[in-house]
This record gives structure tokens, C-alpha cells and sequence, in this order.
């Protein structure tokens, strides 16, 4: 039997339509089909150093905030980033983004910190741009899904 991997979810969720988006990729990770993964789910100021060092692959999740990440996920990575930066290199991840313009500073933001990590994008981030629409949950859970089968395969 495989070991079990860990896929870390660490998504800011302050308003309905983003909790409908974290629930959806808590969703997709944890289908039935997915045997050897755990899905743990943390917001961005709860989650620290310890969950990163536990996990095999992360998803971020964000609105777009004045044009950047979410103040709680920028904590996150303050808090996180030095105590990881050694024992993380390479850790795939994945992104998605709630933009209500066009998402191409967060999605910036994101990318430089995770390059500074040397974490490896297992995709481009998600940006869901405009007005709310149902397909975004569609695609954040397939999202999620993807994320725990790679895992589970051992793609990455």
C-alpha cells in the first residue's frame, strides 16, 4: 500500500462566493477515486512553517486585493518563507485567483515569492476574472481534483 501524501490547501475565504470556491477544491481533492491523499485545509493566518513542512503539494488560494494577493496570504508567506525555504525546494503548487479586474498582479506577486522558494507550478494560476460565475467553482474543483491525483499517481 502507497504512503499517504498531504496536498495543503491554504485559501483566503472571507466573503460566500470564496468559501464556495475553497469548499469546491476541498471537493475535488477529496473524491472517492483519490486513495493515498489528505486534504488539509487551513486559512492563510492559521496556517504556518509546520503545515508547509508537512505537505507534498500546496494550493493558493486568493482574492485579488487593490491588485495583489490577499493581505492574509502575503502573512502567510511573511511567517512561512524563511522557515521552508531550505527543506521546500520544489514543492509543487498550484494557484487560483479571485480577480474582480484582470488578476495579473497577484498572479505576479505569487509567482515571484514562489520562485524565491523554488517551488515548481504544476499549471499557470487559475485567475477568475469579472463578475462571479458558477464555471468558477466548476474549475477550482477540478482543479483540486487534478492536484490529489497527481498526487496520488505520483506525478509530482
Amino acid at each position: 500500500m502507497s504512503t499517504c501524501k498531504r496536498l495543503l490547501l491554504v485559501a483566503h475565504a472571507p466573503s460566500p462566493n470564496l468559501a464556495r470556491l475553497r469548499d469546491a477544491v476541498l471537493e475535488g481533492a477529496r473524491d472517492s477515486e483519490i486513495e493515498t491523499v489528505e486534504t488539509v485545509c487551513k486559512p492563510p493566518l492559521q496556517a504556518g512553517p509546520d503545515d508547509v513542512l508537512a505537505a507534498d503539494a500546496v494550493i493558493l488560494g486568493t482574492p485579488e486585493n487593490l491588485g495583489y494577493m490577499s493581505g492574509a496570504l502575503k502573512d502567510f508567506f511573511d511567517r512561512t518563507y524563511y522557515a521552508v525555504i531550505d527543506d521546500k525546494q520544489g514543492l509543487p503548487f498550484a494557484a487560483y485567483i479571485r480577480a474582480g479586474r484582470d488578476g495579473t498582479g497577484t498572479k505576479r506577486a505569487i509567482e515571484g515569492i514562489t520562485t524565491g522558494l523554488s517551488w515548481r507550478p504544476v499549471q499557470e494560476p487559475l485567475i477568475l476574472q469579472g463578475a462571479f460565475q458558477d464555471s468558477f467553482v466548476d474549475e477550482v474543483r477540478e482543479l483540486g481534483q487534478a492536484m490529489a491525483a497527481g498526487l496520488d499517481a505520483g506525478i509530482f
